[in-house]
């Protein structure tokens, strides 16, 4: 049985690390468990977060999460 595929990435500064994964998915973006509506209050910020993926047009295709 073949797992779907995921994409990890950890970002770092100073002392704080993040960890990121890319799956497959519906879109929806989750932020230290949290969705990112109520994990982000400004707009700002979420577009920020959404940047990247309406950049490559994968908008509505994978689905990411966010740790620290």
């Amino acid at each position: 049985m073949a797992s779907s595929p995921q994409w990890y990435a950890t970002g770092r500064r100073k002392e704080a690390t993040a960890r990121i994964f890319l799956r497959p998915g519906s879109g929806r973006i989750t932020v230290n468990q949290r969705d990112v509506e109520t994990y982000f209050e400004r707009e700002t910020l979420k577009m920020v977060l959404r940047q990247p993926l309406e950049l490559t047009d994968s908008t509505g295709t994978y689905d990411l999460f966010a740790q620290n």
